[in-house]
């Protein structure tokens, strides 16, 4: 398969950043897509909401529903499921994009935010997974894609934010669990994860980092259409970086992706691999 036409997908955090443009992606092909996301009024300070990211889908040659949706609350992400459901007759692919952060020392993170990235994180990922399996294992072509590293265990990654890490390896955990459960069923579970920092509102919350040495979304969004469009058996339980993901697929030159190709490029976290080039 080489489009998403006619596919139904599920993203989570999709009003904005990385989510809303994996959206726009899969509409440029006429794919069907729910938003589901908390923004549904808009916020000076995190433009973007539901309703005006199903507008740009829609533009794009998509069919939108936009569904106000905490993937906190397991109610409002099964009827947020059974709405999709109900519009598009089904759902092929799940993004498990929505994730908190919170980049402190123990002693400097609120219990409340500790919960919020555990709810949101690894166990947002699990219920929506939960949720759309039913549908995705009669679905021809099955995805779940959870934007989360690979695992690691190195302390480097855990002693400046422990409670972060906690919550961002438990999504590839469950990816990792998740694969090795449902992969055997003909469903496609895997987790990309960008090589540079993206440009995005998340991108505040950590101290000192410059857009201009970030890419953008494009890239995370290009590398994932890349990956939904793999066939299920020849893809599952792995964890990709987006530039590889490209690469093999004959993409050289990734300076069009930089916010400033003048600048040099920062690694995200949780990788200790070198950006491919300086752009």
């Amino acid at each position: 398969m080489t489009t998403l036409s006619g596919k139904t997908l599920f993203i989570t955090g999709a009003s904005r950043g990385i989510g809303r443009a994996i959206a726009l992606r899969a509409a440029r092909d006429g794919a069907c897509i729910a938003i589901a996301s908390k923004s549904a009024v808009a916020n000076p300070k995190l433009p973007g909401t539901i309703h005006s990211v199903a507008r740009e889908v829609e533009s794009a040659g998509g069919q939108a529903l936009a569904l106000k949706c905490d993937i906190r609350e397991e109610d409002q992400v099964r009827a947020a499921v059974a709405a999709t459901v109900d519009a598009f007759g089904g759902i092929d692919i799940l993004v498990n994009n929505a994730s908190a952060i919170w980049l402190r020392g123990t002693l400097d993170t609120p219990m409340k935010r500790f919960d919020l990235m555990q709810q949101v994180n690894a166990r947002g990922s699990f219920l929506c997974a939960q949720a759309c399996l039913p549908y995705l294992l009669q679905a021809p072509d099955p995805h779940i894609l959870t934007l989360a590293p690979p695992p690691s265990l190195d302390p480097k990654w855990w002693a400046p934010h422990t409670g972060y890490t906690l919550a961002k390896m438990g999504m590839s955990f469950v990816t990792l669990g998740l694969a090795a459960e449902f992969g055997r069923q003909g469903v496609a579970i895997n987790a990309l994860w960008p090589r540079t920092i993206i440009a995005t509102d998340a991108i505040n919350m950590i101290p000192g980092v410059d857009a201009a040495r970030c890419r953008k979304p494009d890239i995370v969004a290009d590398a994932a259409h890349a990956v939904l469009c793999t066939p299920a058996e020849q893809c599952n339980g792995q964890f990709l970086i987006d530039e590889d993901v490209l690469r093999m697929r004959g993409v050289t030159d990734f300076s069009g992706y930089a916010v400033d190709p003048a600048q040099t490029l920062l690694p995200d976290l949780f990788l200790d691999i070198p950006v491919g080039d300086a752009a």
